[in-house]
This record gives structure tokens, C-alpha cells and sequence, in this order.
């Protein structure tokens, strides 16, 4: 093992140890020509009934395994010093520590360990808390939720706005991933308070959950952010601009089209949740024309396909899928995503399709997860299927024209 990566582990495991200021950590990754036991590791201290512990959740392929090691006096085996040596014995490629005064960034190499340490703009408090349904992103309280509506004046939440709160939670959880696992693969860089990650959120409305993530990413993460959000309204821009300062968030807002609009500089991080119908294909479009190194898009209605799928003969023998209107919808659903999930692959991104909670507008609850590889799918394979998909159904996906694909 190579002495830098010893020095750096040194410190990584001086943070995991430390039960007052560690507030989370997460083990991602392998390192080349070795495989750890799990995919995934997440370790943060809670308080219970008999004392502090280190609760550690390890993941496989298919299931989580939690674990609560003791804060013991000595070095014992089954202790939390015990779990965390073993953990560091695994050959993780990347190690993601949070503190309340810093973050930690540990990457694993074949040149060696890149080690980045940045310090928090503001301390945090870690939540000791073992009950899960207490385990928040963001509490309720936040004065966020005040400013937005969600909560009354003493910090609690509406019970009409629950539902909300709840497509915020879920959304952050699924942003926190994919960052911190973008960033572990060296496909986003870490920022600086000189240059903070640029994030942009197409269709914004009125950017519930354009403040959430520049709440969560700046203040609970400590990750420097520079946030946009892009709506056609100048209502929702001038809305959204009052709370901004109301917060006191680095936040900026434009009124334009998705596809018109021009910033200053190419956003990193690409949202579009739930916009309407295409333009879903323009955000992606335009995340591609930037070539956004990570990209979060929950799709909303999907009218163009289904109009198409209207129009034209359905091929054998498949018609029974298109007899039904509900069912001819569904259809649509389906192989709008599919295509925007492929389209995106030929674009050289690496596409996830995941669950994302619905909204309080739609029972729609996809989210295609890309994050630019930089290297287009080799072999023709893929663009052979894709092209006998389309013109088996006689569609023509807007996201294609958009991209010239």
C-alpha cells in the first residue's frame, strides 16, 4: 500500500473515530484490481438507551445490513474503533467525510490517494438521533419551509403541506447520492469558495425545491454552491428572488425558456422536476449542450408521445397495448423515458432510472439520474435498436430533433 495512502487513511480514520464532531461518512467505490465486501458504506454516532453507538449500514447488491457498534473504552473487537479498522481495511475507492467544521474527500487512484479537505462556511450540528423518521435532511423548523408556506410561523409544518415536504425529502436524499457519488468517481470536481459548484433548475416554478438543494449542498453539506433557477414567469422570478434574500441564499433567478435562456456559465449540475411534457426533452437538451456533469430530471406528463402513439398504426402484435386509452398512456410513459434514457447514453452519459416520490400534480414518480462519462456508448448496437424502436411505432421523440440525434 502506497505511503500517501496510508497518511491518508491516518486521517480519514482520526474523523471516523471522533464521536463528537463526525456527522456522517460514506465508503463508495473499489479501488483497482480489488473489490471491497460491500457497494456501499454509511457510518454516523447516535445516542441510545445505551450510549452512543456507531451506526454503521452496509450495502450488498440487493439489501442493506445495519450494524451498531459500541463507543467503547479500549479497542476491543465488536467497538466502533473496531468497525471503523475494518471498514478502512477494505479497498474502497473513495472515502466522503463530513464533519461539523469540515469535509473530508478521499479518492483512491492508480497514480495514489487524492486527499481534499475544505472547511465549512458555517459549523453544523450532527444529529445523534437513532429514530429514522426524525433522521432529516432538513428539519421541519428550517426557516426554509416558513419562507416557502409549508410551515406556520412557530416552525410547524402544515398538514395540508406535508406532501411536500415529503417530494423535498425524497428529492434530497437522491441529490445527496448522486453527488457524493459523482464526485467520488472524479465526474464532478470538488468545489471552492472560489469557484462554487454551478447548479442550475429548469422550470423552476416557484423553486421549492431549488432552495431545499442550495439549503442542503451549502448549509448542511458545506459545499460551496451557486445556485440558478430558470422559469418563463417573471412572477416566479421575482417571487423566487425575495425569498432568496429573505434566506440569504446564493441563489439567482431568470425568466426565459429553457431552451433560450443564456448564463453566464455552464451549469455543473442540471435539475428539471416534473416540467411539462417537452420540455423535459429541452432541459436534457440543454444539460447536454452545456455537457453538465451530473443531471436530475423527473419527467411530468407525457403528451407528444401519446398523440403520437394516436396517430399512428401500432405495430404487431401489439395493439392490445394501444386499445386502451389509460393503457396507451402508460405506454407513452414508458417509451418516452426509455428513448430519453437512451438518447442520453449515445450522448456519452450514464443513465439511471429510479423511483422518485410523486408529486402533489401527477402520479408520475420517475427520475433519470445521467452523469456525463464523456465516452458515447461504443458498438451500434444501441443506436440499431433505438432506431428500429422508433420507426417500428412510428414516433419521433422531440429530444432526438432537439439533439439532431
Amino acid at each position: 500500500m502506497a505511503e500517501n495512502l496510508l497518511r491518508a487513511l491516518s486521517q480519514v480514520r482520526s474523523r471516523l473515530v471522533d464521536p463528537e464532531p463526525l456527522v456522517r461518512a460514506v465508503a463508495s467505490g473499489r479501488q483497482k484490481g480489488a473489490a471491497p465486501r460491500w457497494r456501499r458504506v454509511e457510518l454516523r454516532y447516535v445516542d441510545l438507551k445505551a450510549g452512543r453507538h456507531l451506526q454503521v449500514t452496509a450495502y450488498d447488491e440487493t439489501q442493506a445490513h445495519p450494524s451498531n457498534p459500541p463507543v467503547g473504552a479500549h479497542d476491543g473487537r465488536g467497538t466502533a474503533r473496531a468497525a471503523v479498522d475494518d471498514l478502512l481495511d477494505e479497498p474502497f475507492g473513495n472515502w466522503h467525510v463530513e464533519t461539523t467544521a469540515e469535509t473530508l474527500q478521499l479518492r483512491v487512484t492508480k497514480k495514489g490517494a487524492l486527499l481534499h479537505i475544505t472547511e465549512r462556511t458555517s459549523p453544523v450540528e450532527a444529529d445523534r438521533g437513532h429514530d429514522r423518521d426524525k433522521d432529516r435532511l432538513l428539519p421541519e423548523d428550517d426557516p426554509l419551509f416558513r419562507a416557502l408556506g409549508l410551515a406556520d410561523a412557530e416552525g410547524r409544518l402544515k398538514p395540508s403541506r406535508r406532501d411536500k415536504y415529503r417530494q423535498v425529502e425524497e428529492f434530497l436524499r437522491l441529490l445527496d447520492t448522486a453527488v457524493t457519488e459523482a464526485v467520488d468517481k472524479g465526474q464532478l470536481r470538488t468545489p471552492t469558495p472560489e469557484d462554487p459548484l454551478r447548479v442550475a433548475d429548469l422550470g423552476c416554478g416557484n423553486a421549492y425545491l431549488t432552495f431545499a438543494a442550495e439549503r442542503y449542498l451549502a448549509g448542511t453539506r458545506g459545499l460551496p454552491v451557486h445556485l440558478v433557477g430558470v422559469d418563463v414567469k417573471e412572477q416566479s422570478r421575482e417571487h423566487n428572488e425575495k425569498v432568496a434574500r429573505e434566506l440569504g441564499l446564493d441563489a439567482e433567478f431568470v425568466a426565459g425558456t429553457i431552451g433560450g435562456v443564456e448564463l453566464e456559465r455552464a451549469p455543473e449540475v442540471v435539475l428539471a422536476l416534473h416540467a411539462c411534457d417537452t420540455a423535459t426533452d429541452d432541459a436534457l437538451a440543454r444539460a447536454v449542450q452545456w455537457e453538465a456533469s451530473l443531471v436530475l430530471a423527473a419527467p411530468c406528463c407525457h403528451h407528444d408521445v401519446a398523440a403520437q402513439l394516436r396517430r399512428t398504426p401500432t405495430p404487431a402484435p401489439y395493439a392490445m397495448l394501444t386499445r386502451h386509452g389509460i393503457l396507451r398512456e402508460r405506454l407513452a410513459d414508458t417509451l418516452t423515458d426509455a428513448l430519453r434514457a437512451t438518447l442520453m447514453r449515445l450522448q456519452g452519459y450514464r443513465v439511471d432510472v429510479v423511483q422518485f416520490v410523486e408529486s402533489k400534480h401527477t402520479p408520475r414518480n420517475t427520475l433519470l439520474r445521467a452523469t456525463r462519462t464523456g465516452a458515447p456508448v461504443k458498438g451500434g448496437s444501441l443506436r440499431r435498436d433505438y432506431d428500429d424502436l422508433v420507426e417500428a411505432w412510428g414516433i419521433h421523440p422531440k429530444l432526438a430533433e432537439l439533439l439532431d440525434a
